[in-house]
């Protein structure tokens, strides 16, 4: 069965999973993001759940799964730890939109270098796409009255749905840049 753009972007929608998903392992086995190494362990959790389901939203084969799922956990225990002693910890809605600027773009930016092969320069946008994206993903859970003061590693579930769906453009683009 071949991948069209749009159940490719369904598929992807799914992988929004990974972000509670992750948020909660890293909860269990860090706990709250009060420190840099909570910050980078939880990011180093979240991300690879994060990277395995997003890899398997792509239908990604076993090599690049894995290089995605490692450069997700890698870009988000970086982009964690360095967005959150950036603003101290503090878990406002304006410190943790710039805490997903920070992480997103560290995520994005890991993620850009496995994607210059598919998609050239183009890949040079994806970090600054996944800054702002990120940074509603924080913004959203905030709004909504999530008790982000719990200091997870990643927004909530509304957060992750508004995140996945912004980031479709991102398999839909794989997808027609493969069939051309």
């Amino acid at each position: 069965m071949s991948s069209t753009p749009t159940r490719t972007a369904l598929r992807w929608l799914a992988s929004f999973t990974g972000f509670p998903l992750g948020g909660l392992a890293a909860m269990v086995l860090v706990g709250p993001v009060d420190s840099v190494a909570t910050a980078a362990a939880g990011g180093l959790v979240t991300g690879a759940v994060l990277g395995t389901v997003q890899g398997w939203a792509m239908r990604a084969d076993r090599r690049t799964a894995a290089a995605w799922s490692a450069t997700t956990a890698l870009g988000l225990a970086v982009g964690l730890a360095l967005g959150s002693s950036l603003v101290g910890f503090d878990t406002t809605m304006a410190a943790l939109a710039v805490q997903g600027i920070v992480s997103g773009a560290f995520v994005g930016a890991a993620q850009a270098g496995l994607l210059h092969r598919r998609l050239g320069r183009l890949a040079i946008a994806w970090p600054a796409y996944l800054a702002g994206a990120w940074a509603l993903g924080w913004t959203i859970t905030t709004a909504i009255g999530v008790e982000v003061d719990e200091q997870f590693t990643v927004f909530g579930s509304a957060g992750a749905v508004t995140v996945a769906a912004l980031t479709t453009v991102l398999p839909t683009l794989l997808v027609r840049r493969d069939a051309s």
